[in-house]
């Protein structure tokens, strides 16, 4: 592989710490997109974007706030880490469209319109009906595409995924999750989605969330990278990445909040149960932020030539930063 290539996780959710920014750099990653929002309104989205902007003020060798592809570059050359800002759903903007431009000067760079459940824009993959984009989703839809807020449909369901990918003028993007074929979790992606998605230049980043992943905690490397080389014969090699989706250090009271919000008085497992309620153990080689260069070796030890290992790493991110950020 290129000695120094570009590496991207384009989702992550960490109970971050000085110590997990000292494991970005080395895990050598050049760029994180970081979740700032599972169920949060407006001004409880605002404090988290305080709480990130100070510790990119604190940690200055380690950190920068990133905003588009250059960033990024910008960031690999001085052995930082660009972190793009993004929410798993759609609750900041509230009811008023005009906020969805203010959170794009404010650095957001990917809006899920649905989170497991119905929102006021899509419905969730949770959900028995699955009634589409709603009337006020198609007006979302064009103002992001208008500014360059990247769609992510990693937690909405089929019909809704579909008709997004068709509203959209602009690539839409699934950040974290993977084919139902190869597991059929309820968060994971059908074949005609994942077609779609990637017919229309779409990204696909695949999750080392172990509910998404193919036995589990026990899934080996082999087999998740047998399961890339899949996908990359089926739906391009450039419209594949990673989305690592690791909530490394969250304690359970947070997977707790990210399946229930406010919308319940009962206990939602989510693809848990009430035996195993907590965050899953993640598979042995992929525990912590460290680990990410792993994935790289085990996409080249099943055969991949070094140039599509980098592409898979974060290059095909990039080149989709480059093109889908901003008004063009």
């Amino acid at each position: 592989m290129e000695e120094n290539p570009i590496y991207i996780d384009n989702l992550q959710y960490a109970n971050w710490s000085p110590e997990l920014f000292e494991q970005m750099k080395t895990g050598k990653l050049s760029a994180v997109h970081v979740t700032i929002c599972y169920h949060e309104n407006f001004r409880e989205t605002i404090d988290n974007i305080i709480k990130w902007n100070n510790w990119i003020e604190k940690f200055p060798n380690r950190l920068m706030l990133g905003k588009n592809g250059d960033d990024v570059r910008k960031a690999h050359r001085e052995h930082k880490t660009a972190i793009f800002f993004g929410f798993q759903n759609c609750t900041p903007i509230e009811d008023n469209l005009g906020l969805i431009e203010i959170f794009y000067q404010l650095g957001i760079r990917f809006m899920q319109l649905s989170y497991n459940n119905q929102s006021l824009l899509a419905t969730g993959c949770y959900e028995k009906k699955d009634s589409g984009i709603t009337r006020f989703g198609k007006q979302a839809i064009r103002e992001m595409n208008r500014i360059g807020l990247v769609i992510d449909m990693s937690h909405s369901a089929k019909q809704s995924t579909l008709e997004a990918i068709e509203l959209s003028e602009k690539p839409i993007a699934i950040t974290h999750a993977n084919p139902s074929w190869w597991h059929p979790a309820l968060r994971n992606k059908c074949d005609e989605v994942l077609r779609a998605v990637t017919q229309n230049n779409g990204m696909i980043g695949f999750s080392l969330y172990p509910h998404h992943l193919k036995n589990g905690s026990n899934c080996s490397l082999t087999s998740f990278c047998q399961m890339i080389a899949e996908c990359a014969n089926k739906y391009g090699i450039k419209n594949i990445g990673i989305g690592s989706d690791l909530c490394q250090n969250q304690p359970d009271s947070v997977v707790e909040w990210m399946r229930n919000g406010r919308g319940t008085k009962t206990m939602d497992f989510g693809e848990g149960d009430k035996s195993n309620p907590g965050f899953p153990e993640q598979p042995a080689w992929f525990s912590k932020i460290s680990d990410f260069p792993k994935i790289g070796k085990g996409l080249e030890k099943i055969g991949f030539s070094k140039s599509e290992v980098n592409n898979i790493m974060g290059t095909n991110w990039l080149s989709f930063y480059d093109q889908n950020f901003g008004s063009k």
